[in-house]
């Protein structure tokens, strides 16, 4: 059983905070990991999605005997590694009579396994055996184009988990706004039958179209494989809630003394406290006071020296 231990410090809080959940995710990381056994065509594979995701994960080298993620108590050392690396995703390669060429795909929750997804590969072709212009070959770290062809994508539960799972696998950083010449790499999975998918991975070729939008031609620089699905483990429907809340679902913060109105719209009431007239002390006015006072006495002259001139006439 892992132990839990408590943040000590206020650094190993801020690392705890980033490492849990959050309804806006970042970026997944991928942990690659290898079974007791594995064929040369399984460890081609895993070091290959390791070179296409190279900057965004994580590859042990080491044979792994106790990782069993579909049987009870086979996913404790998956999950822990998922802690110590901080990756959702991982991709286990294993070779056996049963089920050879075997990759498990799976994503973690909180560090849990959340669901799995087991395919066999087949027809692989490495990406050495594919040969074009080196000018062309997409950039480390580039935000790819994930095409889905085949309805099987939408109406069948296996592929449309297989869907999810390789979006998540190939989609990186989640962004807003995209650099239309930074786009240099396109994933396509075509769905052969229910239980088949061909995925390829191609370079984009930017051509002039006569128009803003430009004409785009794949190249196909691999590597390339069919996918077979063998078995799969969606999550518990309580699981699933909690995964997927998002921001929307967070319970808003209510606003004192705002109402809403369908005709008025938003609508606010503003207490103002009772105003006593009478303790409110006037402004100085000084100044006009004086002015008034010698405007009287201007005028007060005035009155009485028009009152002395008659008085001299009337003499």
């Amino acid at each position: 059983m892992m132990e839990i231990r408590t943040p000590k410090t206020h650094k190993a809080k801020r690392v705890l905070e980033k490492r849990a959940p959050k309804l806006v995710e970042n970026g997944k990381k991928t942990l690659i990991l290898h079974g007791t056994k594995t064929s040369a065509t399984v460890s081609s594979v895993l070091m290959e999605l390791y070179r296409l995701k190279k900057g965004g994960a994580i590859k042990y080298s080491r044979r792994n005997e106790n990782i069993r993620p579909f049987e009870s108590g086979g996913e404790t050392s998956l999950e822990f590694f998922s802690l110590k690396t901080d990756c959702s995703i991982f991709v286990y390669g294993s070779h056996t009579k049963k089920r050879p060429d075997n990759l498990v795909l799976g994503r973690m929750y909180d560090h849990h396994v959340y669901d799995l997804i087991e395919v066999g590969i087949e027809n692989f072709k490495s990406l050495l055996s594919f040969s074009y212009d080196k000018k062309i070959a997409p950039h480390e770290g580039s935000k790819p184009f994930i095409c889905f062809t085949g309805e099987g994508f939408e109406n069948i539960p296996e592929l449309k988990q297989l869907k999810e799972v390789l979006t998540d696998l190939f989609r990186g950083e989640v962004v807003e706004n995209l650099n239309l010449t930074g786009l240099d790499r396109a994933y396509i999975c075509t769905a052969i039958s229910p239980t088949k998918v061909f995925l390829t991975h191609c370079a984009i070729k930017l051509k002039k179209s006569g128009t803003i939008v430009p004409r785009i031609e794949l190249v196909e620089v691999g590597p390339s494989m069919d996918l077979v699905i063998r078995r799969n483990r969606l999550p518990n429907e309580g699981l699933r809630k909690e995964a997927m809340k998002s921001s929307k679902d967070k319970p808003k913060k209510k606003v004192k003394n705002v109402d809403q109105n369908d005709v008025l719209g938003k609508l606010g009431r503003v207490y103002i406290p009772e105003q006593e007239v009478g303790k409110i002390p006037m402004a100085d006015k000084s100044k006009g006071v004086k002015r008034e006072r010698r405007e009287g006495k201007m005028k007060k002259n005035k009155e009485e020296g028009s009152a002395s001139k008659k008085l001299k006439e009337s003499e």
